[in-house]
């Protein structure tokens, strides 16, 4: 029974040094790619960096100019009726909001014909569309591109495989192929983690900056309404 005991503890103990020395870290692996997939991994990281700055940075950005008091419009009318056309313009001014820029200059231009406020409403919106769209393209770019630098990764990889292949003199082990292997995998996985993260934070922002674009554009027609009623 003993010796059965020492055998059991025995296997147990070489398993768990097998178990331990088949566990890998992230940097490990990381590091174990070669130099040409810390360089790759190394600019991928770069990558998700920016991303994910871009996509916090507008994000705040267009939740802030998202914020528009309820009875804003209400408030505007009311002046513009009474013909405060003063303090219609310091509302504006005070609330400093991409609807109401927009509603500023309409209300400068009142008194010139409502196809000349329309225009001048309409150009100042693709300003403010421009404002609000800022640095998103670079998230669609990154999408695309990391998945091809990833891509590129495994093809170096499989080249270095390759290479240690033809270089064996026909004993192939799988030692030699390791770097390179290790270089397809992580770039690959890499480069997809990127471009997923970029994907998604370019559609998020996307779907945000459409429903501010809405919100302009429905508070400058009921203001162009407004003008046109008759008094």
């Amino acid at each position: 029974m003993m010796l059965a005991s020492t055998i059991q503890d025995g296997a147990e103990l070489l398993t768990d040094e097998e178990t331990t020395e088949k566990t890998l870290s992230i940097i490990e692996l990381i590091g174990s790619g070669g130099t040409a997939g810390q360089v790759i991994i190394g600019l991928l990281f770069i990558l998700l960096v920016v991303a994910i700055y871009i996509y916090f940075e507008r994000l705040f950005a267009i939740k802030a100019a998202s914020k528009v008091d309820a009875n804003f419009m209400n408030q505007i009318k009311d002046h513009v009726t009474n013909g405060k056309i003063d303090s219609a313009q310091t509302l504006c001014d005070q609330v400093n909001s991409p609807v109401s820029r927009l509603i500023n200059k309409g209300i400068s231009r009142i008194g010139k014909p409502l196809e000349d406020i329309n225009t001048a409403i309409e150009n100042a919106g693709r300003l403010e569309v421009y404002g609000l769209e800022k640095n998103v393209s670079i998230l669609a770019t990154i999408s695309g591109a990391a998945p091809m630098i990833g891509f590129l990764g495994t093809v170096i990889g499989m080249i270095l495989s390759i290479f240690e292949i033809a270089n064996s003199g026909g004993q192939i082990d799988i030692k030699l192929l390791a770097d390179g292997l290790y270089t397809a995998m992580t770039t690959t996985v890499a480069g997809l983690i990127v471009g997923i993260v970029g994907y998604i934070a370019y559609n998020h922002l996307v779907v945000k900056t459409d429903k501010v674009v809405y919100q302009m554009e429905a508070n400058s027609l009921e203001f162009l309404d407004h003008l046109n009623e008759p008094i």
